[in-house]
C-alpha cells in the first residue's frame, strides 16, 4: 500500500502537474539565490575556453578532432587529410542535430575503414534510445536508412559497406546485434545474435588488428565473446569460450594470438595469450591479490595494461621484442589516469588522460620506446588558475570493522584547518566502479569560498580491487553506508569541518548511498544533494520490466529470494524514512531517465515531506526534457552546476569568492601542467 504509487504513471496528467509544481516550489525557495547563481555561472563560464579544439587522433592519414565555438552548446566533429595544416572537413555539427530539441547526446561515432562513410547515432530526449544514421562523407549526404531504438554500440566490417550494431528491447536492454548492408532496405537487416537471457547485454566492437568483429555478451558477473572475421562478416559466429557462471573475460587480438583478460582462478584478473589452434596458454600478467588488472590495449610491439594498486591507476608497458616491462612514472600521490583513444595498432605511442584534484586534464602521448611523455592537449582553465594555490592529499578513516577507508581531499592551501570550514563529501560505492580524484573546474567556485572537497572511496567501488567491490554488494551492502559515515565522522574529528557545516552528495547509485546514510545519521549532516538517486531499491528490484533490474540482481540481490528482499528493505532509503528532523535536501531527476526512473526521487520527496518535522528545505528539481545525465549542452550543464553550488553556498559559506572573479575579460590562463607528470616532482 503506497500512497505515492500513482506517481509512476507518466501518462496521468496529474503526474506532470505534480512535477511542475515541485519545480515551481523549488524556484520560489531558490529565488533569493538567483544573483548568487548568476555569479557562480559567470565564474564557471569564465574558466571555460569557449572556442577550443581537442587533441587530434591520427588514423590512416586523417587527423580526426572536434572543436567548440563560443556561444554554441555542442561540438563540431572534423578531420583533415595529411596534416593539421590541410583544409578542414566538417563531418558532423552536433548543434544542427538539436534543432527542435532541448537535449542531445551523441552515441556511436564510427568512420568506415575506407573513411568514406560515418555511422553516428544520437538521442534527443535522454532516454538513451539512439537513432542510427549513416553519412556519405564524399558527397556530404545522408543515406536514406535510419534505425531507431539502437544502443551505443556499432562496428564496421573491413569492406566499409557492412555495419553491425546493437538494438534495444522494450526494457532498453541491448539484446540484439544486427547486420546492415549499405544501400539495402533497412527492413532487411540480418539478425546476427539475439540474447534471450535478460541478465545479459549485447554489444559489438572490433579488435585492435581490425581482423575480427566481436559480439560481447555480459551480465554483472559473467561474460561471453563471439566473433567473426572482419573480412567475412556474413559467416556464422564462433564462441571464443562458452559462458560459465561467475567467469568474466574480455578479448582483443594480436598477431601472436588472442589476448584474454579473465578472472578464472584470478579474482583480480590476469592476462593470457591464447594462440589459435594451440592447446597451451601463455600467462603474460599473473594474478596478484593486491593489484587489479583493469584494461588491456594491444599494439604491434607492445601491450599496455592498466592496473589499480592502493586505490590508484598505474600503467604497465610490456615490450614484446625485449621481453621486459615498465611502468609509466607519475609523481602526484593523488590523481586520475585513464586510457585515451588508441586506434592505431602499429603505433609506438600510447595515449592516456591524466588529471588530479589540482591538475587540469591533460592528453598525454607516451613513446613506449624512448619512454618520453608529450602533453598533446591540456585543458585550458581561464581566470588565473594556479595549482600551487590548492592542496590535495589522501587520508584514511577507520570503518566499524577496522578497515581503512581512503578519502581524497582538496582545499585552498591558505585555508586554516580549524574545524570551521564547510565541506562537501561525495561518494558512490557500487558496481566495482572507482570514484576518481580528477580535476573539476566548477569545484573551484566552492574551494575559493572556503570549502573542503572530499571523496570517500567506500567499499562497493573498485578502488582497492575486486574484494573491495564484493565487500560492499549484495548481503554486505551496508558496509558502503557505514564506511561513508566513518569518513564523515573522521573529517569532523580531524578538524576539516563540523557536522553543522558538512554537506554530502551522491549521484545515481551514489544517491542510494546518500539516502541510506541520511536515514541512519540525519544529525551528522547539514546539507544533502541527491542527483538522480536510486532510492526505492526494493520496489525497483521487484519490477523486471524496468531497465537494468534483472542485470543488477548480482549487485543488489534477487528479491525473489526472501533473505535478499529482507536485506534490501533494511536499507532501502524509501522504505526507511521516518518521522523526525532531516538536513536541508536538494533532489534532482530527469523525466526521461531510463536508469533511475523519475518516480523514485519524486515519491521519496513526497513521502519525506509528510514525515519530516523540521523547517529545513526539501526541494525537488525535475528536468522535463532530459534523462539520467542531466542537461546535455555545455552552457546548460554549467547552469545546473551553478544552481547546485548556490544551494550549498547559500546554506554553508559566504557568497563572495576568495580570488578575483575569473569571468573578467583577458583572464590569465594557468601555467602548463606537464610538470606534474615528471618523475621526482615534490
Amino acid at each position: 500500500m503506497d500512497p505515492y504509487g500513482w506517481l509512476r504513471d507518466r501518462q496521468d496528467p496529474r503526474v506532470i502537474a505534480h512535477l511542475e509544481e515541485e519545480n515551481r516550489r523549488t524556484a520560489r525557495a531558490m529565488r533569493h539565490t538567483e544573483p548568487l547563481q548568476d555569479s557562480l555561472y559567470r565564474e564557471m563560464l569564465g574558466r571555460l575556453q569557449e572556442t577550443d579544439r581537442s587533441a587530434p587522433v591520427r588514423l590512416d592519414g586523417y587527423f580526426y578532432y572536434r572543436r567548440s565555438e563560443a556561444g554554441r552548446q555542442y561540438p563540431v566533429w572534423c578531420r583533415r587529410l595529411g596534416s593539421m595544416d590541410a583544409d578542414e572537413e566538417v563531418l558532423l555539427d552536433a548543434n544542427r542535430l538539436t534543432e527542435g530539441h532541448d537535449f542531445l547526446e551523441l552515441g556511436v561515432f564510427e568512420p568506415s575503414p575506407d573513411h568514406r562513410y560515418l555511422a553516428y547515432s544520437f538521442d534527443t530526449d535522454g532516454s538513451e534510445a539512439y537513432t542510427l544514421r549513416i553519412k556519405d562523407l564524399r558527397t556530404g549526404t545522408l543515406l536514406p536508412e535510419s534505425f531507431s531504438g539502437t544502443a551505443n554500440s556499432a562496428a564496421w566490417a573491413n569492406d566499409s559497406r557492412t555495419l553491425l550494431f546493437a538494438q534495444h528491447d522494450e526494457a532498453k536492454r541491448p539484446h540484439r546485434v544486427l547486420r546492415h548492408q549499405l544501400g539495402s532496405d533497412p527492413a532487411s537487416v540480418v539478425l546476427v545474435h539475439e540474447e534471450l537471457d535478460p541478465a545479459f547485454y549485447a554489444s559489438v566492437t572490433r579488435t585492435a588488428t581490425r581482423q575480427y568483429l566481436l559480439i560481447v555478451l555480459e551480465s554483472a558477473i559473467t561474460s561471453e565473446v563471439r566473433y567473426v572475421e572482419a573480412d567475412n562478416p556474413g559467416q556464422d559466429l564462433r564462441a571464443f569460450r562458452a559462458r560459465r557462471n561467475g567467469i568474466e573475460y574480455s578479448v582483443d587480438h594480436h598477431e601472436h594470438g588472442f589476448l584474454v583478460r579473465t578472472n578464472q582462478g584470478a579474482e583480480n584478473f590476469r592476462l593470457m595469450l591464447v594462440e589459435p589452434g594451440a592447446d597451451t596458454e601463455i600467462e603474460l600478467v599473473p594474478h596478484r591479490s593486491d593489484v587489479r588488472l583493469d584494461d588491456v590495449v594491444a599494439f604491434q610491439d607492445h601491450i599496455v595494461v592498466t592496473e589499480r594498486e592502493a586505490g590508484l591507476t598505474q600503467v604497465r608497458v610490456l615490450d614484446l621484442n625485449a621481453g621486459t616491462s615498465h611502468r609509466i612514472p607519475v609523481s602526484e600521490t593523488v590523481y586520475s589516469l585513464r586510457v585515451g583513444h588508441n586506434p592505431v595498432y602499429d603505433s609506438r605511442t600510447f595515449r592516456y588522460v591524466y588529471s588530479s584534484l589540482v591538475t587540469p586534464e591533460a592528453i598525454v602521448d607516451y613513446d613506449m620506446v624512448t619512454r618520453q611523455s608529450v602533453v598533446a592537449k591540456q585543458e585550458p582553465v581561464q581566470g588565473g588558475y594556479h595549482s600551487k594555490d590548492y592542496r590535495t592529499e589522501r587520508i584514511h578513516a577507520v570503518a566499524e570493522d577496522g578497515t581503512a577507508i581512503p578519502i581524497s581531499l582538496v582545499y585552498r592551501r591558505d585555508l586554516p584547518l580549524d574545524g570551521g570550514n564547510p565541506c562537501l563529501l561525495t561518494g558512490y560505492g557500487a558496481y566495482g566502479a572507482s570514484l576518481e580524484a580528477e580535476f573539476s573546474a566548477p569545484v573551484l567556485s566552492l574551494l575559493d569560498r572556503g570549502f573542503v572537497y572530499a571523496i570517500a572511496h567506500v567499499r562497493g567501488g573498485g578502488e582497492l580491487g575486486e574484494s573491495w567491490h564484493k565487500q560492499g554488494k549484495m548481503l554486505d551492502k551496508r558496509n558502503t553506508f557505514t564506511d561513508f559515515v566513518s569518513c564523515a565522522e573522521h573529517l569532523t574529528r580531524a578538524g576539516y569541518t563540523t557536522s553543522d557545516r558538512l554537506a554530502i552528495r551522491g549521484r545515481s547509485a551514489g544517491g542510494l548511498l546518500i539516502g541510506a546514510v541520511v536515514n541512519m545519521r540525519p544529525d551528522l549532516f547539514a546539507v544533502v544533494v541527491m542527483a538522480v538517486p536510486f532510492v526505492d531499491v526494493a520496489n525497483t528490484m521487484l519490477d523486471p520490466s524496468i531497465p537494468l533490474t534483472v542485470l543488477e540482481y548480482e549487485e543488489w540481490g534477487d528479491p525473489r529470494n526472501p533473505e535478499h528482499l529482507d536485506y534490501i528493505r533494511s536499507y532501502s532509503p524509501y522504505d526507511n524514512l521516518k518521522s523526525g528532523s532531516y538536513p536541508h535536501i536538494l533532489v534532482t531527476t530527469g523525466l526521461n531517465d531510463p536508469r533511475v526512473q523519475y518516480w523514485e526521487p519524486a515519491r521519496w520527496v513526497a513521502k519525506l515531506r509528510s514525515l519530516k518535522t523540521d523547517d529545513n528545505r526539501l526541494l525537488l528539481r525535475v528536468d522535463l526534457e532530459a534523462g539520467h545525465r542531466g542537461a546535455s549542452g555545455r552552457y546548460e550543464t554549467l547552469h545546473e552546476r551553478a544552481f547546485e553550488s548556490a544551494f550549498l553556498v547559500d546554506l554553508l559559506a559566504r557568497p563572495e569568492p576568495h580570488s578575483d572573479d575569473p569571468s573578467l575579460a583577458h583572464a590569465e590562463e594557468q601555467p602548463e601542467v606537464a610538470a606534474a607528470l615528471r618523475p621526482g616532482k615534490p
